[in-house]
């Protein structure tokens, strides 16, 4: 049994919590969790019949901890991580990994130093629609890559950013790009392959944080394909959607729903039988407010530290995301096209 401990009792975690507290995942189980907030630290202790600490220090002097899932704010996340390493534990780290890319570089060399697995979560990867789609990608059926867009239509007013205090803030946060449209923004870049450069736009239209609320962004491949990302929490009075169209010479998906989970549309040039049981058996994934992947990628988890599998997104996969938000928050502040590899001059994510 691989026992995880949980640093971090916010939002998130209560996914998190009830997936590794309730025996969802066969060959893990919840054994600790952390918090500074005494409140929400004991509701946690309480519901799931753990240890709880209000140091991380503390919760890693405890011997039967194989590994740590850090879902503190995500200008925390390196420091957390990196604590988590140097204790000798796994580390599993919400997206994104980090704000910075020196601060990923950190964590990944703190990981390899301790010889630890540094595993960033990207449940959508493991939506049924998403994986049949790769299936598709790596199987070559998409053709001459043309095409990808991503679209987050979600709605997050006031109130949700009052919640607390580090939320829309560039130190600990960002905005709608590096929390919630940075899962997207990591599929285009798995779909479409290796970015050459961006351009992006950002404002504040309906909440009043320090970063956007409101994005939209042009990106060339280095494939030749273009690339489009639009995000918003100005959606009102309700989330829309969260989708991504991978277009190609041999054919188009179009996957949609709230979270990427519903195929909307599955159209190739060269036709086969098991595309009707695409339609019919793995077009959606039951609602999830979180997506639909955590299950599955915690099961992979597993299999990743038993030795079975390697890790789809490790810390290395995560900077690669990383560097795509890092970009598109660049483009912004300079209100020029940049350039990958990035050289970050005027973004103010990640800085105090």
């Amino acid at each position: 049994m691989i026992r995880i401990a949980i640093i971090g009792c916010g939002r998130i975690a209560k996914r998190h919590a009830e997936l590794l507290g309730t025996g969802q995942i066969v060959g893990a189980c919840l054994a600790a969790v952390c918090d500074i907030e005494p409140q929400r630290l004991k509701a946690f202790s309480e519901r799931f019949g753990v240890p709880g600490f209000n140091s991380i220090n503390g919760m890693l002097a405890m011997k039967d901890i194989d590994a740590v899932a850090v879902l503190t704010p995500s200008g925390m996340h390196a420091e957390h991580a990196i604590m988590v390493a140097n204790a000798g534990k796994h580390v599993i780290v919400e997206k994104p990994m980090a704000l910075r890319l020196e601060d990923a570089d950190a964590m990944i060399a703190a990981a390899e130093r301790n010889k630890v697995h540094l595993l960033v979560v990207k449940q959508n990867r493991f939506n049924v629609p998403v994986v049949k789609a790769r299936e598709a990608l790596d199987s070559g059926r998409f053709g001459q890559l043309v095409l990808g867009t991503v679209r987050v239509r979600w709605c997050r007013d006031q109130s949700y950013y009052a919640q607390d205090a580090w939320r829309g803030t560039w130190a600990q946060d960002g905005g709608v790009i590096a929390n919630q449209a940075s899962h997207h923004v990591d599929m285009l870049g798995w779909f479409m392959g290796p970015v050459e450069s961006i351009h992006a736009r950002g404002v504040r239209a309906l909440v009043d944080i320090e970063a956007e609320d409101t994005a939209v962004a042009t990106i060339k491949f280095r494939s030749g394909a273009v690339g489009i990302v639009e995000a918003t929490n100005a959606t009102r009075p309700k989330d829309l959607e969260g989708s991504l169209s991978v277009l190609g010479s041999g054919g188009t998906v179009e996957i949609g729903g709230f979270a990427v989970n519903k195929i909307r549309h599955w159209n190739f040039v060269d036709s086969k039988p098991e595309d009707s049981e695409v339609m019919d058996r793995f077009s959606v994934n039951p609602p999830n407010v979180y997506g639909f992947g955590h299950q599955a990628y915690y099961e992979h988890v597993v299999a990743v530290l038993e030795g079975r599998e390697q890790a789809l997104v490790d810390g290395h996969e995560g900077r690669v995301s990383l560097e795509l938000v890092a970009a598109l928050y660049e483009s912004m502040a300079s209100g020029r096209e940049v350039e990958l590899p990035l050289k970050t001059v005027h973004s103010k994510l990640g800085m105090c």
